[in-house]
């Protein structure tokens, strides 16, 4: 069955909080519709599968953008700090499958775990793979994580059995086609992520109070030009503009929900000026506050 993703939370080092399925049975899939929210900049230890059902995506993956169309997808690997947005207007549909890997590579001492599943969590050079229908292997790969994703909503007899059947064989695929020599960040690149996940946690549990870049990189214990720095090389965006840019996906969340008047919303969200509020959600959401409240998005 569809899990429910609606209570996403990260804790403070921006690391997802959602159990995906449970301990018996650690995978969940879901259904992420793109365009009436976003999905912040996260992680966590589950490896990830995504079929393309609908739209177009842009998907955010450590210090790159990638657009993936419908037809396409991607697979995320354990740790990889990534982020979702529709690419357009147009509502943009996801199937998402999260699973973590023993559930395939059983005890770190079996054969699975050790053959395929290590080879893939140690490959640092490894975030994602970029699925397209056109090249045989990764067409393989796309059927791969749409059958498990449809097995897991439908849950016919012996799915248990039958999901981790296709995910085998999709690791199979994808460590087929993994490079040989594995390149290993430098030690600077990984301090940078780790900064980064800290300033993205102050901001995202302090998003509503008045906050500046300072305060941002006081945060992570840096300066505000490294602050500035480890932004842009990582995740290509300044910490403010990240700051305005959650502050209104939060909003928008908000008036969704009917939840309170619109200078309410505002201020909630740590906007002082209303009218600088309406202004930037325009910008962003292609309408004013008012009309997505009552659009039905």
């Amino acid at each position: 069955m569809l899990s429910d993703c609606s209570s996403f939370t990260v804790d403070q080092y921006n690391r997802d909080q959602l159990t995906h399925g449970t301990t018996a049975f650690p995978a969940a899939c879901y259904l992420d519709v793109l365009g009436e929210n976003s999905v912040s900049w996260h992680w966590h230890e589950e490896l990830e599968a995504v079929f393309v059902a609908k739209g177009d995506a842009l998907v955010g993956i450590g210090s790159e953008t990638y657009k993936f169309s419908a037809g396409t997808g991607f697979f995320i690997n354990s740790g990889v700090l990534h982020s979702y947005q529709s690419a357009s207007d147009t509502v943009c549909h996801l199937h998402a499958f999260l699973f973590h890997h023993r559930l395939i590579g059983g005890s770190p001492e079996s054969i699975f775990h050790q053959k395929y599943v290590l080879p893939l969590l140690e490959n640092k050079s490894k975030e994602y793979f970029y699925l397209n229908a056109d090249e045989t292997w990764q067409s393989d790969a796309l059927r791969a994580i749409e059958k498990s994703w449809q097995l897991c909503v439908k849950e016919p007899v012996n799915f248990e059995l039958q999901i981790r059947s296709v995910l085998s064989e999709l690791m199979a695929v994808l460590c087929s086609h993994m490079p040989i020599e594995q390149a290993v960040p430098d030690a600077k690149s990984l301090r940078n992520i780790e900064r980064l996940k800290q300033m993205l946690h102050f901001i995202q549990h302090n998003y509503a109070e008045d906050i500046h870049t300072a305060d941002i990189a006081q945060s992570a214990s840096v300066s505000e030009s490294e602050c500035l720095r480890c932004f842009r090389t990582t995740i290509c965006t300044t910490p403010i503009r990240y700051l305005r840019e959650y502050r209104i996906e939060c909003a928008a969340q908000l008036l969704a929900a009917k939840n309170g008047r619109i200078a309410d919303v505002a201020f909630q969200c740590g906007f002082q000026d209303v009218s600088y509020f309406t202004k930037t959600f325009r910008e962003l959401k292609g309408c004013t506050p008012k009309e997505y409240q009552y659009s039905g998005l």
